[in-house]
């Protein structure tokens, strides 16, 4: 593969698929200086692994395996670099977005934020309507625990709803 057939797969899938990026690097990285440094380590990663791409799944799958795996490498990362921790303000991010505030958004996004970095992953995948199978292809586990975990995370996002 030459070099303008990567640049121009890259540039197609960047076009087509940059809300799906956005919206990992909306739940990984709170503040718009991490968004931009995710969303620009997300792009290198992609653009990297494109002569790997073998097709062997959807590209949204492909491309959301890379990004996934991709911010929770940079989560750990960051995470080694803080002394300090920063609270997530959540409703600053959304009125950033232009997007009206919406209270059970916020709430959402900031219980997402606070799930570990699979349950995180497996919840943003569902919320995209990815399937069991997809999902078990995206992060390494078996379609049975997507399962499991899903139903646990829904439980537990419930359980936290009604004491709100």
């Amino acid at each position: 593969m030459t070099e303008n057939e990567i640049n121009h797969i890259f540039q197609t899938w960047l076009k087509q698929h940059k809300a799906l990026l956005f919206k990992i690097v909306r739940s990984y990285a709170f503040n718009e200086e991490d968004r931009d440094d995710l969303f620009q380590e997300i792009a290198i990663q992609v653009w990297k692994s494109v002569a790997s791409f073998k097709q062997q799944s959807a590209v949204t799958t492909w491309l959301y395996r890379v990004a996934l795996n991709t911010a929770i490498k940079w989560t750990t990362k960051e995470r080694k670099h803080q002394d300090r921790h920063e609270s997530i303000d959540v409703s600053q991010h959304i009125i950033e977005s232009h997007q009206p505030p919406d209270d059970r958004l916020a709430w959402l996004y900031e219980e997402i934020a606070q799930l570990n970095e699979v349950d995180r992953s497996l919840t943003l995948l569902l919320l995209d309507g990815f399937s069991y199978k997809e999902m078990s292809k995206i992060l390494g586990i078996s379609e049975s625990n997507v399962g499991v975990k899903i139903n646990r995370i829904k439980k537990h996002l419930t359980t936290k709803s009604e004491k709100s």
